[in-house]
Order: structure tokens, then C-alpha cells, then sequence
């Protein structure tokens, strides 16, 4: 992967969920942006079942599964449980708050679709999980949503290393604070789109396009 920069760039994650496969290339925490194809098959697991986008615009889970748990504060200090969202299409994403470039446009293209969709944004929940659990504070957490025009709009989920920790191995999440940049870390960055059933059903890469999620949301809502 010659085109990123060492220092930022996103692992492909070790192992995704079962039936998931990656379905795109991610882009690199730091560079010009683009994808990678060296990279767009990594940690599909052995037998994987391939990719149906007959239905959704996202990479479609054959068959979905049930979501791993996910039960952590968010940065206001409430205990956020992802079970309280059934019956809602909910988009989980990992990022931090520090992040020079993936992870703002990330949260940016979700504000997109969160717009497009208009009153049928209040059928979907936008999920966020720090993967910086020094640097990701209610303060820069606050600061954050701020900046990009989403307080009150998402969950952004914060802890200690033992809390988020867990949580990055249930999901198959790769994190890991980089050797030469003290705020920078390097980690999967996928989306993972969560049905009104609690299964996982559809997974996009950093790069994905607002328009999917305004595609796919109506559906996982079913």
C-alpha cells in the first residue's frame, strides 16, 4: 500500500463478522484519498458467502446475523445499549475525534444522508465508537460533534481501554495507536449497517456514498 502514508494509514480489519465480506477498498487516515484494491479482500474469512447487492447498495450480509453486543457510555455520560434501538435501522461506525481526514468525511457523508432522507431520518441511528480512548473526551467528543454539525444527531460512544477494548474484538475492529504520530491511529474503518431486526445486514468502507445509505436505510427500517 505505497500510497499511504505509514504513520495514518486504516488497517483492513482482521476478521470481519460472519457473512460479512468487504466490499470496498479503504481509504488511507492521512492521504489523497481513493481506494486501495490491494486491500478491497482482506479478512474475508475462508468460505465466505459472496457479496449480494441484488437488494441493497451496500455489501449485503448472506444471511445477516445477529449483532454483537455494544453497551457503553456515550459522551454525556449515559449508558447507551444498542438493543434500545431495535426496531430502527442503526449505522455503526468506529472513528476519533482526532482523525485528520477519513473520519470527519465519515461523519460528513453520514450528515449527508441523514439530510436526504428528511423525516425518515428519525427511523435510523447513527452510532459512533471512539477507538482513541485517551484523546476521545466528553470535552473533544463535544468539540467534535460541534465542528461537523452533529450534536444531538449521533451517539458517540466513549470509555476506557478494558471497556472499548472488548467492544473492538466483539466487532472485529483492528486498532492500533500509531509509532509516529502521537494523535494518530490507525484502525478499521467500516460502516456497518444494522436492520430494525438487531442483525447485521449491510457493511460499507470509508469511502462509501451518501447515496447508499439513502438507498439502503428504507430497507434496513423493514
Amino acid at each position: 500500500m505505497n500510497s499511504l502514508r505509514p504513520h495514518s494509514r486504516l488497517l483492513a480489519p482482521l476478521a470481519l463478522l460472519a457473512a460479512i465480506a468487504m466490499v470496498a477498498a479503504l481509504a488511507g487516515c492521512g492521504s489523497s484519498g481513493g481506494s486501495d484494491s490491494s486491500i478491497s479482500q482482506q479478512g474475508v474469512p475462508k468460505g465466505q458467502a459472496a457479496v449480494d447487492n441484488s437488494t441493497y447498495s451496500g455489501g449485503e450480509a448472506t444471511p445477516p446475523k445477529p449483532a454483537p453486543e455494544l453497551k457503553l457510555q456515550n459522551s454525556l455520560g449515559e449508558a447507551v445499549d444498542l438493543s434500545q434501538f431495535k426496531g430502527k435501522a442503526v449505522l455503526i461506525t468506529f472513528i476519533y475525534t482526532h482523525c485528520p481526514d477519513i473520519c470527519p468525511l465519515i461523519v460528513s457523508h453520514l450528515k449527508t444522508a441523514q439530510a436526504e432522507l428528511g423525516a425518515q431520518a428519525g427511523d435510523m441511528q447513527i452510532v459512533a465508537v471512539s477507538t482513541d480512548p485517551k484523546g476521545d473526551t466528553p470535552k473533544t467528543v463535544s468539540a467534535f460533534l460541534d465542528e461537523h454539525g452533529m450534536t444531538g444527531k449521533m451517539q458517540y460512544l466513549i470509555g476506557n481501554l478494558q471497556e472499548l477494548g472488548k467492544v473492538w474484538t466483539d466487532w472485529n475492529i483492528v486498532v492500533n495507536p500509531a509509532k509516529s504520530g502521537r494523535d494518530l491511529v490507525e484502525h478499521s474503518a467500516l460502516i456497518y449497517g444494522i436492520a430494525a431486526d438487531g442483525k447485521v445486514t449491510t457493511l460499507y468502507p470509508a469511502n462509501f456514498s451518501p447515496s447508499q445509505i439513502v438507498h439502503d436505510v428504507p430497507l434496513l427500517e423493514q
